[in-house]
């Protein structure tokens, strides 16, 4: 294994984030509109021996962590296959998931046998009518099914991933909060961020992490957790433990400096940042008729590396001239 994927800030990269659809089963307010129906071409979205060509040189070359994301990623019919080639790779990284759990209570226990070790679940509220406010769907007792059913598999800890918007599901902090330790999971709240396909958001708006971690204070004692590295979320202990929250606050108190992931979209373009304005064409490699297999993951990893080195320091949303990422996050894959 070479660790080739260093930028110029000395960032070492070792978890790819990767889309496998930009579909999704939900329609959540502030990713996508109800009638949102704007999906890439199905032509342009990577195959299976596709995306494992991808996976398997940026594990070459230092990958160590495997998120796979959509879009909805349960929706593509082979995502227990997906996993289990990953995890049959020669040096397997640590393979998670992020999904809206609708489909996990049938699939939990075949991803969890094929190698998958845990996941993460989108959840912003308890109450089912607002739940399908929100999401344009009446699933909420799906998404509680699914997330027993990841609890069951093992796939621990099952990471429940929260957007307070105000005045929408603002007064679910601490609700939210007591749930979590209750059942067993682990719960972070994410600011909510500038990947709406409306292209509606408004910093002004956002619950701030200083917001959430107020409101969760009022009620509970958080203790920091030192030793936060590249993950994303400050971590607290709740009540002194064993139970932990963590406050994701990619906009107020942004954590590039240490950010260690490249993403790949599903139409197969290698992104150095979530926000990112341009993006690396690997597809075009994987469907070149005349490059030999050496040829082909040569070229993927120079990619890899070329887009690495051109990250920028950080994301730029605090500054004036920071424009909204053309594509929504489904497309972009969280």
């Amino acid at each position: 294994m070479s660790d080739t994927l260093i930028d110029t800030f000395g960032r070492v990269h070792r978890d790819l984030r990767v889309s496998v659809t930009d579909r999704c089963n939900l329609r959540c307010t502030y990713c996508m509109p109800p009638d949102f129906s704007d999906w890439m071409p199905g032509d342009h979205l990577l195959s299976i021996d596709e995306l494992m060509t991808v996976i398997s040189v940026a594990v070459e070359h230092g990958i160590t962590s495997i998120r796979l994301t959509g879009g909805e990623p349960l929706v593509r019919p082979d995502i227990v296959e997906i996993v289990a080639r990953i995890n049959a790779l020669p040096m397997p990284p640590r393979i998670t998931l992020t999904t809206n759990a609708l489909r996990l209570a049938d699939l939990a226990q075949p991803l969890a046998d094929a190698g998958l070790e845990r996941v993460n679940v989108s959840l912003d509220t308890l109450d089912r009518e607002r739940f399908a406010r929100l999401t344009f769907r009446d699933r909420f007792t799906d998404v509680l099914a699914g997330v027993e059913a990841a609890l069951a598999a093992g796939l621990h800890p099952v990471k429940v991933n929260t957007v307070l918007m105000r005045g929408i599901n603002d007064d679910e902090a601490v609700p939210m909060l007591r749930h979590a330790v209750a059942n067993g999971w682990h719960l972070r709240f994410i600011e909510q961020m500038p990947l709406d396909a409306q292209g509606s958001w408004e910093r002004g708006e956002m619950v701030t992490a200083a917001e959430i971690h107020n409101l969760l204070e009022e009620v509970f004692t958080l203790t920091p957790i030192p030793g936060r590295g590249s993950a994303p979320a400050e971590e607290f202990l709740v009540d002194d433990g064993p139970a932990t929250v963590g406050i994701i606050a990619s906009v107020s108190k942004p954590f590039c400096s240490a950010c260690d992931r490249l993403r790949l979209t599903a139409d197969g373009q290698i992104r150095n940042c979530l926000f990112a304005r341009e993006e690396t064409d690997v597809r075009a490699t994987l469907r070149d008729p005349s490059l030999t297999e050496v040829q082909r993951r040569q070229r993927i990893a120079s990619l890899f590396a070329a887009s690495t080195l051109a990250k920028l320091p950080g994301h730029g949303i605090n500054d004036p001239s920071f424009v909204q990422p053309d594509r929504p996050m489904s497309a972009i894959g969280g």
